[in-house]
């Protein structure tokens, strides 16, 4: 099965000089490709190219949602590394033997909020869920996607999963889930804090951040697959990862690190 097959995966690629091979120090670049978690888009479309410019080698990236790449690994999908939106699939990958025993470790915590396009809308607290005055609301799959399962557990903490239920709509992933809110489909809906924050704040529209108490952590891992063992540039994007420019990055989005 191939990635490009699988609709809501879209494929960004990126060359810092539109080149097959990159030369550093006289040793031919390599190619690095990731399947990256939608709720990392963004902090990835910031790290690929400061990545690339820092070791010369190309990143590949495909976003969507964890559950879906997974399928795709299984059935051969030429991936070197995934970054998942969960701690449990890498996990799961490895006790399967389908990743680099060792590789796995967390690259991120997420962070749920509650989010609406109209600025207004929201005041900081949930009182507006609560009010249930809206027509609807929209959620990650939450079978596929982390993100949307985190929302499922917040309504149930909130005692509002069957007063909601008939007003829920779901996204295939997380981007899905965001997109139905920012074009007005939904008043409103639970998304990643790193798909509407950058530089300290909200950067639109109005939210609730959702305390971490009511859901499960988002523990996000990372673990180099089979196919990338042999891959310098897979190894160096790991590394990279854990670094210093690759944090500041990172929690600049909104999220934590472990």
């Amino acid at each position: 099965m191939q990635v490009r097959d699988i609709p809501m995966i879209k494929t960004v690629q990126r060359s810092l000089l539109g080149l097959a091979l990159l030369f550093t120090g006289g040793v031919a670049a390599d190619e690095v490709k990731v399947a990256v978690a939608a709720n990392f888009t963004a902090p990835m479309q910031a790290i690929a190219p400061a990545f690339e410019k820092a070791t010369g080698h190309k990143l590949v990236a495909s976003f969507g949602a964890t559950g879906q790449f997974y399928a795709q690994i299984k059935n051969g999908a030429p991936f070197d590394v995934l970054l998942a939106a969960d701690e449990t699939t890498p996990a799961r990958l490895e006790r399967e033997g389908a990743s680099v025993p060792g590789s796995r470790f967390t690259y991120a915590i997420g962070s749920l909020v509650l989010w609406s396009a109209d600025a207004s809308y929201l005041d900081g607290t949930a009182a507006a869920l609560k009010a249930g005055q809206f027509r609807h609301l929209s959620i990650a799959n939450p079978k596929a996607a982390p993100y949307g399962l985190a929302a499922m557990q917040v309504l149930d903490k909130l005692g509002l999963s069957e007063a909601v239920k008939a007003k829920l709509v779901e996204g295939q992933n997380i981007t899905q889930a965001h997109q139905f809110v920012s074009t007005g489909n939904a008043e409103l809906g639970f998304v990643a804090l790193s798909q509407v924050y950058k530089d300290g704040q909200v950067s639109s529209g109005s939210a609730w951040i959702v305390p971490d108490t009511m859901y499960d952590p988002i523990k996000q891992d990372a673990v180099i697959l089979k196919q990338g063992a042999n891959n310098p540039a897979a190894v160096a994007l790991v590394e990279y990862l854990q670094g210093a420019e690759a944090a500041k990055v990172i929690e600049s989005f909104g999220y934590k690190l472990p």
